[in-house]
């Protein structure tokens, strides 16, 4: 052979492995994305964020079905995620937050955009105070914290503040800083909407000086929320034996965006959706978590709109 055609030869050959491995990767490309879901669940330590983790899990399938769950800030910017993130076609948000996005942020056609799957179970609203501060309006002009930007805290406690007439100092901190603040007499109470019973508050010592507001619920909540309360059972050391802490709490929502029918988006959600039906009842027993068994799949959530595949589901 001359030495160009061994060069030509050794090119063919290069060539060939290079068209294989493109034409590989091109196919694992295609199959990684094909049917896989980014889902916006919440902060790392909340219930929100468990239940999206839970959920990835059950609806896994190598090849037919891959969620991602996303670490965000809360509620609130799940929503704003779900409206503007890219990737993003799912999330865990809060009833009230629709409420919000239309009226104070008016985004354009939200009820087009954005539908619901399913109704979630309710996260109470946890109000923790020091022992002097022994009803909500003891709070009036105090320093509170609401948890950060854009979580479902930093709306819904906005809301019930403002509701009851109560003008507070607000404090936009993560959860962690807000104890710290607590405990140093740097705040008088921080707010967090989440599912009880939670870590956050389980972990806090006996003696601790601490305890949990109490929220009656009225008619001006009847809109968005329903009735909640704590009891010694799921947390110990904040809630006397025998007692029962009155508070209000807020139905979670499986939302999803509403994808023009037969884009690839959409065939995404259309599957994401059969299969959460399907896997819902091995999701209601351990070890996931137990608030799935309160999950009824005909609930409605009202001033939200359901996508038109899980109501034929």
């Amino acid at each position: 052979f001359s030495l160009s055609q061994v060069s030509e030869t050794a090119w063919a050959q290069t060539r060939s492995k290079v068209v294989k491995n493109t034409s590989f990767e091109s196919d694992v490309r295609m199959r990684k994305n094909q049917w896989t879901v980014g889902l916006a669940g919440g902060q790392y330590t909340g219930t929100y964020m468990r239940f999206a983790d839970e959920i990835a899990l059950a609806l896994d399938e190598p090849d037919k079905m891959r969620v991602l769950p996303i670490v965000s800030y809360g509620a609130v910017s799940n929503l704003e995620d779900l409206l503007y993130l890219s990737n993003v076609d799912v999330a865990v948000t809060q009833s009230d937050v629709f409420e919000y996005f239309r009226t104070e942020k008016k985004v354009p056609n939200l009820e087009g955009r954005v539908h619901y799957i399913v109704r979630l179970p309710v996260s109470e609203l946890h109000i923790l105070a020091t022992e002097d501060h022994k009803t909500i309006q003891d709070l009036r002009g105090k320093r509170v914290s609401f948890g950060p930007a854009g979580s479902g805290s930093s709306l819904t406690g906005k809301i019930v503040f403002e509701r009851l007439g109560v003008q507070v100092d607000p404090v936009l901190v993560d959860n962690a800083q807000a104890l710290q603040k607590l405990r140093s007499g740097e705040i008088a109470a921080l707010v967090r909407v989440v599912n009880k019973p939670v870590e956050f508050f389980t972990k806090i010592p006996d003696n601790s000086g601490l305890h949990l507001l109490p929220v009656p619920y009225t008619k001006v909540f009847a809109d968005y929320y329903t009735v909640g309360d704590f009891t010694s059972k799921e947390y110990p050391t904040l809630v006397r034996s025998g007692e029962r802490v009155e508070t209000i709490a807020v139905p979670a929502v499986l939302a999803a965006f509403n994808w023009k029918p037969g884009t690839d988006r959409y065939r995404r959600i259309e599957r994401f959706v059969e299969r959460f039906f399907i896997n819902l009842e091995k999701m209601q027993k351990p070890p996931f978590h137990p608030k799935w068994r309160d999950v009824n799949l005909s609930a409605t959530v009202p001033g939200w709109q359901r996508l038109v595949v899980a109501e034929q589901m």
